[in-house]
C-alpha cells in the first residue's frame, strides 16, 4: 500500500516553530527561534535561501560514488545487476542510483528518510518510491519495542499494511527519538544572520549604488524671481526628468542658482567580507565539505587541504553505513523473489579525493617498514645466546 494516496494530499500537523512576525523573502528562516524543533520548511527554506548549503548536500550526494552487489554467484550477480539498473522510480527515472540520490538527499536535508518497495501480486519488486517527510509519521511498535512502525500523517497516524516493503533511515537519532538529526541542525540562526547582511547590502546598492539626485532652486532677492519660484522648480524638474530618462543622454541647462548633488555620495557601503566569510565558515564547518570544493578560494596549505580532504573521506564512509542497509534490503527481496538464498554483500567503490601518488607513497613506507621489522626480528634470532652458552658462562 502506497504511503501516498493519488487524488488527495495528506498533511501533517504543523507545530510552530517561531513566535512574532516574520519579514524578508525567507520568513522560515528570519523568523527561526533557537532551541526550538525545527520543521521541514525551515530546512527546505534553508536549501533555497543559502546557495552554499545546496552545493554542499548536493556534492556529499555525488562524492559518496556509486556502489557493485556481489554474491558469490556469477548468474546473480548478472541479474541482479539488470535488476538494479532498470527499476523504474520517482520522477520517471530508473536505476537504483536515482532513487537513492533522492533517498539520500532527504536523509541529509531533513534527518529522516521514508521509501517503499511496490511489488506486483507475486511479491515482485516493480518500483521504488519516496516518500515525502510531510506525509509520514512513526510510532513505535506497542507490542515490540525495538520495532518501529511508518504511518501515514493523518490525525490519528495509521500503519502502513506492509511494513516488511517499507525502507527507512534515521541520521544520528538522539536518545529516545524515532526521527534522525538533520546535517542542517544549527545553521538556521547562521543563515538568518548571513541573509540579513545580503538584504542590508542590496537596500545599501538600491540606495546609493542606484545613483539619485538632489536638484536644488534658490530664487535670487528679486521680487519678480521670488514670485515665480515655483513655476521656476516645477520646470526645472520637468526637464531634468526628461534628461534623466532611462536609455538616452542629455544636456540639463538651467538659469539661476541650481545646485545639484548626488544622494549618497558621501556615505560607504559597509565592507561585509568579514562578516560573511564568518558566517561560511561556520555553514562549512558543520556540512564538512572543504572550502575549495564549494568554490571559496580561501587561503590554506597543501597539508591542511590533506587533513580536510582525509576528513571528508572519514565523513563520506558514515553515510555509506547508513545507505547499506537500504541496499541490502532492496537486494535481498529481489533475490528471495528470484528463489535465491544467497547474501548481497555491497562493495562501494573507492574515494577518489585522495592524491595516487601519495597513497602509492604511503604504502611503500608501509612495506619498508614491515621488511625493516623482520630483518630486526631475524638479526635477534641469530644473535640471541643459546641455553649452553649460558650454563657455560
Amino acid at each position: 500500500m502506497k504511503l501516498f494516496r493519488r487524488g488527495k494530499r495528506i498533511e501533517a500537523p504543523v507545530t510552530a516553530a517561531a513566535q512574532g512576525t516574520a519579514s524578508g523573502l525567507f520568513p522560515a528562516v528570519n523568523s527561526y527561534t533557537p532551541l526550538v524543533l525545527c520543521q521541514n520548511t525551515l530546512y527546505k527554506s534553508l536549501m533555497e535561501a543559502v546557495p552554499i548549503i545546496n552545493a554542499a548536500v548536493h556534492k556529499i550526494i555525488r562524492l559518496t560514488g556509486g556502489f557493485t552487489v556481489e554474491t558469490g554467484s556469477n548468474a546473480c550477480d548478472k541479474a541482479l545487476a539488470e535488476f538494479l539498473s532498470d527499476i523504474p522510480c520517482d520522477s520517471g527515472e530508473r536505476s537504483i542510483y536515482s532513487f537513492l540520490d533522492t533517498y539520500f538527499e532527504q536523509l541529509l536535508i531533513y534527518g529522516t528518510a521514508v521509501g517503499e518497495m511496490l511489488t506486483d501480486e507475486y511479491g515482485n519488486i516493480r518500483y521504488l518510491y519516496n516518500a515525502r517527510p510531510d506525509d509520514v509519521s512513526l510510532l513505535r511498535d506497542p507490542n515490540d519495542f525495538s520495532r518501529i512502525l511508518v504511518c501515514r500523517a493523518d490525525a490519528v497516524p495509521t500503519p502502513v499494511k506492509h511494513q516488511e516493503r517499507i525502507l527507512f533511515t534515521a541520521l544520528d537519532a538522539e536518545p529516545g527519538s524515532l526521527y534522525g538529526t538533520s546535517v542542517l541542525y544549527g545553521l538556521p540562526f547562521v543563515s538568518s544572520v548571513l541573509l540579513k547582511i545580503f538584504e542590508a547590502t542590496k537596500s545599501n546598492w538600491d540606495r546609493v549604488g542606484n545613483v539619485r539626485f538632489a536638484v536644488t532652486y534658490k530664487p535670487d532677492g528679486e521680487a519678480l524671481s521670488k514670485s515665480f519660484a515655483k513655476e521656476r522648480a516645477e520646470l526645472i524638474a520637468s526637464e531634468w526628468s526628461e534628461a534623466m530618462k532611462s536609455g538616452s543622454v542629455k544636456d540639463f541647462v538651467a538659469v539661476g542658482d541650481v545646485d545639484i548633488k548626488v544622494i549618497g555620495a558621501d556615505n560607504q557601503i559597509p565592507d561585509s567580507e568579514i562578516p560573511v566569510r564568518e558566517m561560511l565558515e561556520q555553514i562549512v564547518a558543520k556540512l564538512g565539505i572543504p572550502p575549495f570544493l564549494l568554490g571559496l578560494s580561501w587561503s590554506t596549505t597543501e597539508t591542511m587541504s590533506k587533513v580536510e580532504t582525509d576528513v571528508l573521506t572519514t565523513e563520506l564512509w558514515h553515510y555509506r553505513r547508513h545507505l547499506t542497509p537500504v541496499i541490502e534490503r532492496i537486494c535481498s527481496t529481489f533475490l528471495r523473489n528470484s528463489g535465491s538464498s544467497l547474501k548481497p554483500n555491497v562493495v562501494w567503490d573507492d574515494i577518489t579525493l585522495q592524491d595516487e601518488v601519495e597513497n602509492a607513497r604511503a604504502s611503500l613506507y608501509s612495506a619498508q617498514a614491515k621488511a625493516l621489522e623482520k630483518e630486526e626480528k631475524t638479526c635477534l634470532l641469530y644473535t640471541s645466546p643459546s641455553p649452553r652458552d649460558v650454563e657455560e658462562s
